[in-house]
């Protein structure tokens, strides 16, 4: 394991349980979230999706009350995941890294998201991440991204050392300009479907990206 996983990994086991319960509701209070979620259910063919970087799987749950039966969420914390199956039963849980999905063939997946999953990723590893995600989305699947956007006033990374009532972190968080993404995405064989950013709101401090490619 690198020292960028274990790093990622140590972080968030520490916070799973105080994310889970922050975070469990957070959909119900998100219209824009909720709507790009529904566009993804809807254009992904039959098949497996995936909730890439699943967390404790509040994604991957709303996944299957919009009719999406068949739902993998992976992450890289198992404190994570023992949460997202102690909470949501319905879909399938796996410990594992989402640039890595070794267990996932080649086109298997009909659909994926990546919830918030690439911000904690160097910028020199995202196309390798890219490209990952390629290989396990069958032709044509939508992918889903959701990401802080930068901003002219705010940094393009943030240390991040507490989180979620929890001290002692060591992380990294990115923030990305929509376009430098979608472009990205295009050098893995992605076409741009739909881009969307709105403000924030509370306790965001800055606006939210949606990219949904194919």
């Amino acid at each position: 394991m690198t020292t960028h996983h274990a790093a990622v990994r140590a972080s968030y086991d520490t916070v799973a349980a105080g994310y889970a319960d922050a975070l469990a509701d957070d959909l119900a209070a998100r219209p824009v979230d909720r709507a790009m979620l529904a566009v993804f259910a809807e254009l992904a063919g039959h098949g497996p999706v995936g909730d890439l970087g699943c967390g404790p799987g509040r994604v991957a749950a709303h996944l299957r009350e919009l009719g999406r039966t068949d739902v993998l969420g992976v992450d890289l914390s198992p404190a994570m995941i023992a949460e997202a199956r102690r909470r949501h039963p319905g879909p399938r849980f796996e410990v594992g890294s989402i640039d890595r999905l070794s267990f996932v063939a080649d086109g298997e997946l009909a659909g994926a998201i990546a919830w918030y999953s690439i911000i904690h990723t160097p910028r020199e590893l995202v196309p390798a991440l890219f490209a990952e995600f390629r290989r396990v989305v069958r032709p044509t699947g939508p992918l889903l991204l959701a990401f802080q956007a930068t901003t002219p006033s705010t940094p393009a990374t943030v240390r991040v050392e507490r989180a979620y009532g929890h001290g002692g972190l060591s992380l990294d968080a990115y923030r990305w300009d929509p376009a430098v993404v979608t472009d990205l995405l295009a050098d893995a064989g992605f076409r741009p479907h739909t881009t969307a950013v709105r403000q924030p709101e509370a306790p965001e401090k800055v606006p939210q990206a949606y990219l949904l490619v194919v």
